[in-house]
């Protein structure tokens, strides 16, 4: 992969351009009147209830919320003046967040020793990625060379961050659609890289360790080859990828997608693969929006890259990808009211196997 452009935003904030061949991006100067950033704005705060960390972001409370479309700040701005990405055009285009939870390098959140109130600097890093500059498209109309340069952006980015000092994991995610709680509809996703282990991340980390204790395998290759062999809930499957339902789904639409071999994050995929991942990714996009009539709108999602780094403590995680929807019918949302939300008990309105088999007969 070519090395992306790089450039700097108005408050020193770093922006990289990543071009589709044959193209070269051509950034201009960032003049607006942008305020010097704080590194330590954020905080983190440890919970003894949960053993969890909390991130304290307000300044987040100030970020951009529903502009209308020409004041978008993810289109290009070719004066310099109006845009997070000055440019006359762009292809992928990632950049820091100019609200980020997370800031700053430095060492990782510290082990709490006592059981007074613990608080650290949220050190850590977020980041834009701007999928196309089309203010009106979305991931899944992007063409398979447009959406391998995304997988490509993610894999740099990975690399990135996974070397930075202080960062334990890194996050790639899209929220999409208004239902979800996005505040800027140009088509969109972020990059975290967290100085901790996410809760959920640590929680499949155990199960797979005592998973290789109990039995001698990998957690994750053990459930791909159960649900390959059970085929009632497989949505989609090539050569490198195997996208399906899970047995246990939460959401009322859920779909993970696992390579077939053993990798513990993009950085270890081929370049075959790299091409067969956005080619199942668009694929999964492309039965999410023909779920519902146009009068109901594009499925609403999350999509959550699950990423490990390959070290002795994240040794068992297998990289994967876990969309999910909280839309449950046409004209119905699911809603995480008290036995998700406080007790993170979930219940789920649908079979999986429905789901899965809707999904199929959607397919091209």
């Amino acid at each position: 992969m070519t090395a992306p452009t790089r450039a700097k935003l108005a408050d020193g904030r770093d922006l990289l351009f990543f071009a589709l061949p044959g193209h070269r991006p051509a950034p201009v100067e960032d003049r607006r009147p942008l305020p010097a950033r704080d590194p330590d704005q954020a905080r983190l705060r440890f919970d003894r209830a949960t053993g969890q960390w909390v991130i304290i972001a307000a300044l987040r409370q100030d970020r951009t919320y529903k502009p209308p479309a020409e004041q978008c700040p993810l289109c290009p701005g070719p004066t310099g003046l109006t845009s997070e990405v000055p440019a006359p055009d762009y292809d992928v285009v990632v950049f820091e967040n100019r609200f980020p939870s997370l800031s700053g390098v430095g060492a990782p959140a510290p082990a709490p020793a006592d059981a007074g109130f613990v608080s650290a600097p949220a050190r850590g890093r977020c980041e834009v990625i701007c999928f196309s500059a089309d203010h009106t498209g979305s991931f899944a109309e992007l063409d398979p060379g447009h959406a391998r340069l995304v997988v490509d952006a993610w894999r740099h980015r990975t690399a990135d961050l996974m070397s930075t000092p202080g960062i334990e994991q890194v996050f790639c995610f899209e929220n999409r659609g208004e239902e979800i709680g996005v505040t800027l509809t140009h088509p969109h996703g972020q990059i975290y890289g967290y100085p901790y282990l996410t809760p959920r991340t640590a929680a499949m980390l155990g199960q797979a360790r005592e998973h290789r204790m109990r039995h001698g395998g990998n957690l994750f290759a053990d459930l791909l080859a159960h649900e390959v062999a059970d085929g009632g809930r497989i949505v989609a499957r090539t050569e490198a990828f195997t996208a399906f339902v899970p047995f246990a789904a939460r959401w009322p639409v859920e779909v993970h997608i696992y390579p077939n071999r053993f990798v513990h994050n993009l950085i270890e995929l081929a370049e075959d693969e790299l091409d067969g991942l956005a080619r199942i990714y668009l694929d999964v996009l492309g039965r999410f929006d023909r779920m519902y009539p146009a009068a109901v709108g594009p499925l609403p999602y999350i999509s959550a890259l699950h990423q490990f780094a390959d070290t002795e403590a994240q040794a068992d995680g297998y990289f994967h990808i876990e969309l999910m929807s909280i839309r449950r019918s046409a004209t119905k949302l699911k809603y995480l009211a008290a036995s998700e939300s406080a007790m993170d008990a979930f219940i789920s309105d649908v079979t999986p196997e429905d789901v899965a088999r809707r999904l199929r007969d959607l397919g091209l």
